[in-house]
């Protein structure tokens, strides 16, 4: 049996039971690890599927003597083993979780995006597509007419939200349920991630501030009037 190693010409002969590792060209010393031997009862695999039959079994009676008692008032205070019944009942997510995107607004109910293209450039996945307008607020300069996320390229890496120098862009609504049935419906607008509670098809429009509006037909809508009058 031989123990090879890269750049002594060949495997090394493997010392006597007990011995140390040979010193090779370069002055290094070759380790010899021997595979461990199965015992008699490990060949056979039957103890072992024993084992395991004896940790199921055991979780199994446990949770069934626990949510019987649970039934009866009892023993209340020692948690059984449940499960979650998804979607009427949501695992609770880590404050950490980088879930569905939604844009942050300002007190006027405005993006509050300033154009500045950070979170386009940085995507590694090019699923960011933003369009720049004007803004009336000369210390506001920029928002974005049009803000559109294609889901079914995302790779939810966070970027995005750590480069944004305003807080506009956020990945905490903790929607999960990201399937759809089309390519289209993977890829949010401004009226979906402004209000992540809306779905496609999407029958109405709520915004008053100028943007491009897909539910209108990808032409123009709203004005700065109706956003102050608002």
């Amino acid at each position: 049996m031989l123990s090879t190693k890269p750049g002594l010409g060949g495997g090394v002969p493997l010392p006597p039971e007990g011995g140390r590792g040979k010193e090779g060209e370069g002055g290094g010393t070759v380790k010899i690890v021997r595979r461990p031997e199965l015992t008699f009862w490990e060949k056979l695999y039957l103890p072992q599927i024993l084992c395991g039959l004896k940790i199921t079994f055991g979780h199994f009676f446990r949770n069934l003597f626990l949510h019987i008692a649970h039934r009866f008032g009892r023993l209340r205070h020692l948690r059984a083993g449940v499960t979650i019944q998804y979607p009427e009942e949501l695992r609770p997510l880590m404050s950490r979780y980088r879930s569905r995107h939604r844009l942050t607004v300002r007190e006027d109910d405005t993006p509050r995006c300033v154009g500045c293209m950070l979170c386009e450039t940085v995507c590694p996945a090019k699923c960011i597509t933003i369009v720049p307008g004007e803004h009336p607020d000369p210390n506001v300069e920029k928002y974005p007419i049009r803000f559109d996320i294609d889901l079914g390229v995302c790779v939810y890496c966070g970027y995005c939200v750590e480069v944004c120098p305003e807080d506009a862009i956020r990945m905490d609504t903790g929607i999960l349920d990201l399937a759809a049935y089309s390519r289209e419906e993977m890829q949010l607008d401004i009226h979906e991630l402004m209000d992540p509670e809306l779905r496609k098809p999407i029958s109405e429009c709520g915004l008053d501030f100028p943007h491009r509006c897909e539910v209108t037909g990808g032409g123009m809508k709203g004005s700065w009037d109706a956003v102050e009058g608002s």
